[in-house]
């Protein structure tokens, strides 16, 4: 039975870094108890691989040196006593230390976080439910529309017909300037809701403003956790310690972002065997167990999370909705006309399934995918201020990869996903890694002295290819020799049955 952390970590030597201690705590409670269970015959989601190697990196995680720099004033950080008994920082109570302010990215210490939440109960405000029931009335709206105008349309004598197009001829330029006036609208509208993207500087269309949407996504927030409630794992099991503490490490060490004093972090670790984490706008985190055993040291399970709080911090719920809001206006309009102008039902339905694949494949998917790359590269600049092994990124996305072909699982091409191949992402993170090592050097991390993860894990990945396409091949042997002696006992039993001549 896993014991709690308060009664682990004071075995630890104090004097260890906070990382160093979450790694011995992971790798003792967790990890290697998915060994034993694996050792005993048990099955397991997670693939170990010289634990001793990967895993032992306590040079690689003392980040008690801090960024240095002249330009920052001395700033006095001081950690508050919290309930593990063990300092949040490395910066010790009452010390003072110069914090620097690097261009790109570098940690301002400060107090313990106290943006940092266990559950608590969240209230939905009436507002989202409106506008949850006000948003899938828009197509139907659309469709009652365009189909009630086809009907008028059909109605109407001949003459009367005539009539209305000799109106819209003579008054074709009036309709034009009014339709220039609502097209105009239109782009001001959109001109004036495009903001900067925070920390990349990248230009989105933006409806929803950062507190509404966080109120939004507490409905959201509620469902899941009633719909998880009894697979949620209490606060003091040992890997709902390991991942709050990890998420309120990286926080600790990106205090110098503005939005991560904003987010109030919670975490809830769910008892299922998914490998997978996200996390809501309002900072609730949410990570399955089948993603702790998927990753094999802290390094890849801060590169994930890094991800997850990217997203949060970058906004990108507030963005997929506001252009999800945009394209459902003119999908509004454009429904209507469909519906208005296809002679028969089935032609229209026809035409808005035709219209709605266009749209998801050539608007919303490729756009899921660019947000995706950005939470990449901002969650490994998050991980790098933590003195988190940046080189672990790719690890994360071989191991997806390795587990899909051992698994046989077909691949989706990626034009038809709302993520990025894990091909794409390995080579999208190894392009940015280097970037990541300098901004880990600039705040104060120290050196690695491990070898690069990404030459191990490629080592390991060879090898068990290897013995699983060697299992497949003796499989195939043992069904043909299988085969082959069926066909020779049928053919036995056939020759006993024959009258002797």
């Amino acid at each position: 039975m896993l014991t709690s952390l308060r009664t682990v970590l004071p075995e630890i030597p104090e004097t260890e870094a906070f990382l160093v201690q979450i790694e011995a705590l992971f790798v003792t409670h967790f990890i290697d108890k998915q060994e034993t269970e694996q050792a005993s015959g048990s099955t397991s989601h997670l693939i170990t691989f010289t634990t001793s190697e990967l895993i032992e990196s306590g040079e690689v995680l003392d980040y008690e040196e801090t960024c240095s720099s002249d330009e920052q004033p001395v700033i006095n950080a001081s950690s508050s006593d919290n309930v593990f008994n063990s300092s949040s920082s490395g910066v010790a109570a009452g010390q003072e230390a110069n914090i620097p302010h690097v261009p790109v990215f570098c940690p301002a210490f400060s107090d313990h976080v106290k943006k940092f939440h266990t559950s608590e109960k969240l209230q939905a405000p009436p507002a989202v439910v409106l506008w949850l029931l006000v948003k899938p009335l828009q197509k139907i709206t659309a469709i009652i529309l365009g189909r009630s105008i086809r009907k008028w349309w059909k109605a109407l004598p001949p003459k009367k017909k005539q009539l209305f197009r000799e109106w819209a001829w003579q008054r074709r330029w009036h309709l034009t300037g009014v339709s220039t006036v609502v097209l105009l609208f239109m782009a001001l509208f959109c001109f004036t809701h495009v903001e900067e993207s925070p920390l990349t500087g990248r230009s989105r269309f933006l409806v929803f403003s950062r507190e509404n949407f966080i109120k939004l996504s507490e409905h959201a927030s509620e469902m899941y956790l009633e719909e998880f409630e009894d697979s949620l794992i209490p606060e003091n099991d040992p890997r709902h310690q390991v991942v709050m503490r990890v998420v309120q490490h990286l926080a600790d060490r990106n205090q110098d972002i503005e939005e991560f004093k904003s987010v109030p972090w919670t975490v809830h670790v769910i008892e299922k065997p998914i490998a997978n984490a996200y996390v809501m706008p309002n900072g609730r985190i949410f990570v399955f167990t089948g993603m702790l055993e998927l990753v094999g040291d802290i390094h890849q399970l801060s590169i994930i999370l890094g991800h997850e709080m990217a997203h949060a911090l970058l906004g990108h719920a507030a963005e997929q909705a506001s252009l999800s809001h945009l394209l459902d206006l003119l999908s509004m309009i454009l429904l209507t006309m469909i519906w208005a102008i296809c002679p028969r039902d089935s032609l229209a339905l026809l035409a808005q399934w035709i219209q709605g694949k266009l749209v998801e494949f050539s608007l919303n998917r490729p756009y899921s995918r660019k947000l995706e790359a950005e939470a990449d590269q901002v969650g490994l600049q998050l991980a790098a201020k933590a003195c988190v092994d940046v080189r672990a990124g790719p690890v994360v996305w071989q191991k997806m990869e390795l587990f899909e072909q051992i698994a046989g699982e077909p691949t989706l091409p990626e034009w038809c996903s709302t993520h990025p191949s894990h091909r794409t992402r390995i080579s999208n993170l190894d392009h940015l890694v280097p970037e990541a090592i300098e901004l880990r050097a600039r705040c104060g991390c120290p050196a690695f002295t491990e070898p690069d993860p990404r030459v191990v894990f490629a080592k390991v990945a060879q090898l068990l290819l290897e013995d699983n396409e060697n299992q497949k091949n003796k499989a195939k042997e043992s069904k043909e020799r299988e085969r082959a002696e069926g066909t020779q006992h049928t053919l036995l039993s056939k020759k006993d049955m024959e009258p002797a001549a």
